[in-house]
């Protein structure tokens, strides 16, 4: 499968790429290792920690605020609960291979 830049890939061209990189896995086998490999890294950060891929990043959670919103419909002010949001910090390696010319 070919890479292009600046194309999204969604995960059923992933389970793709991962089965002809490895074809001695079913395409069942692959899934579920994408699977479980998602679910850990969900799991992990709704416990409160964190998951670092070396040479590829850290997930983490951070802490936002609560504050005042506004419906863009109506116009009217609503309360926006504090709350939890994934973030991701990219390595070093994945910098320097963005941003390699």
């Amino acid at each position: 499968m070919p890479r292009v830049e600046g194309c999204i890939m969604i995960r059923s061209e992933l389970l793709h790429a991962l089965a002809a990189d490895n074809p001695e896995l079913r395409p069942e086998e692959v899934e579920q290792v994408v699977d479980i490999f998602f679910e850990e890294i969900a799991a992990r950060l709704s416990e409160g920690g964190r998951v670092e891929l070396r040479g590829f990043g850290t997930f983490s959670t951070r802490a936002r605020e609560a504050r005042k919103g506004r419906n863009p419909r109506t116009g009217a002010t609503v309360d926006v609960p504090a709350k939890k949001v994934p973030y991701f910090k990219p390595g070093k390696e994945m910098r320097e291979r963005l941003n390699a010319d």
